[in-house]
């Protein structure tokens, strides 16, 4: 959702306008002039400090970290919230790759990926339904420039995994006519965690393929896009210490138990200049199989998601400083099961939505706010045996409808200045596991049973920000109070089946609280030197005063960095150092256990290289330089009494190259 988009007032200027337009959540130079909490993340600083993937790079953000099973599959979490409490927004348009199950991660890789915007709070207003804790909206590299035929060949080494990395790619630019490809691999072996041991079956692989085309005429911009990748996970299960054969330590094999990821994605992005205003249109479809061997060498568990999306809206200047957005987004779905084995059963669900929204400046004072609804209607199918009418979750049929709003004010009081405000809802009903699982989850020998009765969570979010930003000196603090009517949780109850206990979905109101505070300091006698510091805390209750699930720790970052050029030589050579110190979890919820302090340094070093006329962008980082042996809470890993992962080399090697 670009809210900042600009319309000119006639024709001729609106074309020029258009050209500057990004599908972006709001564009980086925008950011003090809505009341969002907006934070922009280049991918080239996410592998600059050694991340596996881009959930992994997400967390040198404050407020957000990341659930892990394992470092191959990694899920954000912006202030306690994940899954379908986020919203992805991928190439322009809501993603969705079954992310009710804590085991599926992200889906995306950042190959060919310019920058993540991260939205903190709820959106449903501007991106419908499971946008209560926020959107991560993942936007590609940019197209070459005019007149130009470019490529770059990207590979990264790490040293726990074994693992590779690498990327080609080629983009051109001619006659208002752009196209790129791109393909790439990775492949890890298991990891080790800081008293280096293996983590068995902890490998996976991965292999990717993208190609855009776009052009632009007189008041139509038009880009499509590809995204595909097949993706292979080792799959943890409790028992894998003593069931799981000791091999080569260099193995890649699949043949333990693992998952297979299929994507595909098609999505068409356009805009179009009327007469006053900007009409954008973004159309896609996309395919997600998930496959499962659980060990027995053959595939047991075998769902494929399709969806058809769409998202348009609408943009017009009122007058110079009244902007009104009307958008309207939706998604058809399907979900079908293949395999003998089935967690949730065959079903359709579509959902759209109608907003408005209206910004008006009035001097350094800037107002926004709108309000919206949403229709949702899922319907389930018989599946196999899983949910026959005799069983206690028979196929059922719900419709669930909601009205989401938004406030918010910006003031500008100066050139350094910066204080927001905002309150806004968000929607999301419950997801397939939530309403229909039934039956044993192996990964976790948890036996889940879903509720078809449950009603819709509806949050209300009230956030404040102060920032404040000059030539030496940076400085942000925020708070927030993100409060739930009927959040939606997992608890054990008394029943057991064959002695497994059998968990329920149960509702409660809660409330997620905290806040981040961040500071920079460049000093102007020591020209290149940057000193940092931020920290983030959120504390998350039901109404009975018992703590929620995978509520990360309290976090302290800090970071020194020095940066410098010589002529004809390097350029934005860097050395830095940061540290991440973790404190004690000791609010876990009611199947947790508290989780210890740890504190982990970093360290690296980089350069772009001129060789003759060519450059060579080389970076070292070490991450867990202390091979610290610790316990992330919010690892999936920490019950099998399974550590993170300890100390890990990363080589980056950049080569870009012009062909015309």
């Amino acid at each position: 959702m670009g809210i900042a988009i600009s319309c000119a007032q006639n024709d001729t200027s609106s074309v020029k306008k258009l050209k500057e337009v990004e599908v972006s959540v709001i564009r980086n130079t925008y950011t003090n002039k809505t009341a969002l909490n907006v934070t922009d993340l280049s991918a080239e600083k996410m592998r600059s400090r050694g991340a596996f993937n881009i959930s992994d790079g997400l967390t040198a953000v404050p407020g957000i970290s990341q659930m892990t099973t394992g470092v191959a599959i990694s899920k954000p979490v912006i202030r306690g919230l994940h899954g379908n409490r986020l919203q992805t927004v991928f190439s322009g348009l809501r993603f969705d790759n079954q992310q009710w199950q804590d085991e599926h991660g992200l889906g995306i890789s950042d190959i060919g990926v310019d920058h993540v915007e991260i939205i903190k709070g709820p959106a449903s207003l501007l991106y419908g339904s499971e946008a209560v804790g926020g959107v991560i909206n993942i936007i590609e590299e940019k197209n070459a420039e005019e007149g130009k035929i470019v490529g770059d060949l990207n590979t990264r080494f790490l040293s726990n995994t074994f693992g590779n990395a690498t990327d080609l790619g080629f983009k051109g630019n001619s006659n208002n006519k752009n196209w790129r490809i791109r393909a790439g691999y990775e492949s890890d072996a298991d990891y080790q965690d800081g008293k280096d041991v293996r983590i068995l079956n902890s490998r996976f692989s991965g292999y990717y393929f993208k190609a855009s085309y776009g052009f632009t005429k007189k008041k139509w911009i038009c880009q499509n896009n590809y995204n595909g990748s097949l993706n292979n996970f080792g799959f943890i299960m409790s028992d894998s210490k003593t069931d799981k054969d000791l091999d080569n330590r260099f193995s890649r094999t699949m043949d333990g138990p693992h998952h297979s990821v299929l994507l595909n994605i098609l999505s068409s992005q356009n805009i179009f200049a009327l007469k006053n205003s900007v009409l954008k249109l973004n159309l896609g479809a996309q395919s997600n199989i998930r496959m499962e061997d659980e060990g027995g060498g053959e595939i047991s568990l075998d769902m494929h998601l399709s969806s058809l999306v769409y998202n348009l809206q609408w943009i017009k200047m009122l007058t110079e400083k009244t902007e009104l957005i009307i958008s309207s987004q939706g998604i058809l779905q399907n979900n079908s099961n293949y395999g003998k084995r089935i967690i949730v059963p065959d079903a359709n669900m579509t959902e759209t939505g109608l907003s408005f929204f209206l910004n008006r400046k009035f001097g350094m004072l800037i107002l926004e706010g709108g309000i919206g609804g949403n229709y949702r209607h899922i319907k389930t199918f018989e599946s196999g045996s899983f949910n026959t009418p005799d069983k206690e979750i028979g196929p059922f049929e719900r419709s669930l409808p909601s009205l989401n709003g938004m406030l918010g004010a910006t003031l500008n009081p100066n050139d350094h200045w910066n204080i927001k405000f905002c309150g806004s809802t968000g929607f999301r009903s419950g997801n397939m596991a939530e309403l229909a699982s039934n039956g044993l989850h192996e990964g976790i020998f948890q036996y889940e049973i879903g509720n078809p009765g449950l009603k819709a969570e509806q949050n209300f979010n009230a956030e404040l920000a102060l920032n404040y930003t000059s030539e030496q000196f940076e400085f942000s603090l925020a708070g927030f109070n993100n409060y739930f009517d009927n959040y939606i949780y997992l608890a054990p109850t008394a029943e057991t089946f064959y002695g497994i206990t059998i968990f329920r979905y149960f509702q409660s109101n809660a409330d997620l609280y905290g806040g981040e505070a961040a500071i920079s300091f460049k000093p102007k006698a020591l020209k290149g030197l940057e000193f940092s510091s931020s920290f983030a805390t959120v504390t998350g209750l039901l109404s009975d005063s018992a703590y929620l699930p995978f509520i990360p720790a309290d976090k302290l970052h800090g970071e020194i960095r020095y940066t410098f050029s010589l002529k004809n030589t390097l350029k934005d050579f860097y050395v830095s150092v940061s540290n991440d110190y973790v404190f004690e979890q000791n609010y876990p919820a009611v199947n947790e256990t508290r989780t210890g302090d740890y504190n982990l340094l970093n360290a690296g070093i980089g350069t772009e290289l001129l060789i003759g006329k060519q450059t060579l962008k080389l970076g070292l980082v070490c991450n867990n330089l202390l091979n610290e042996y610790y316990y992330d809470h919010l690892s999936r890993f920490k019950p099998y009494g399974f550590h993170n992962i300890g100390r890990n080399i990363i080589l980056n090697i950049q080569i870009p190259f012009n062909i015309k």
